[in-house]
């Protein structure tokens, strides 16, 4: 996939793992040394992919998630557990959830997205 595919084309929605090799072309597809992605907290699902995290949370919407439970962020594969996630969004502005900016500012709700990446996307590990 190229990033001239439609946005539904290069985004992967998964409760299981995703293999290292859709993992890597999916970073591929829009960033080379990222990918954006949209997490669902309370079902532990992924949105993996898309030029936007709005397109991936689109997708998750339209599924019937609910967007009180959807948070972004930015995987960094190659980067380590400790720097491979990047909690910033402009979904996560979420005024009436406390959250005024871009960053998750909650740091219970960081763990959650935390734990959903290192379970369904990975720990920061290179790629394959």
């Amino acid at each position: 996939m190229t990033g001239q595919e439609p946005a539904g084309a290069s985004i992967i929605i998964t409760d299981r793992p995703i293999p290292g090799p859709d993992l890597a072309r999916l970073v591929a597809c829009w960033f080379s040394d990222m990918v954006k992605y949209g997490v669902d907290i309370e079902r532990g699902i992924v949105a993996v992919g898309g030029e936007l995290h709005a397109d991936a949370e689109q997708l998750l919407l339209e599924r019937g998630h609910d967007q009180h439970d959807l948070w972004g962020a930015n995987y960094h594969p190659g980067l380590g557990a400790e720097d491979c996630i990047e909690y910033t969004s402009l979904i996560n502005i979420r005024p009436s959830r406390g959250n005024p900016g871009m960053l998750i500012e909650d740091a219970e709700i960081r763990a959650r997205v935390r734990d959903c990446t290192f379970e369904l996307i990975g720990r920061g590990e290179p790629l394959p």
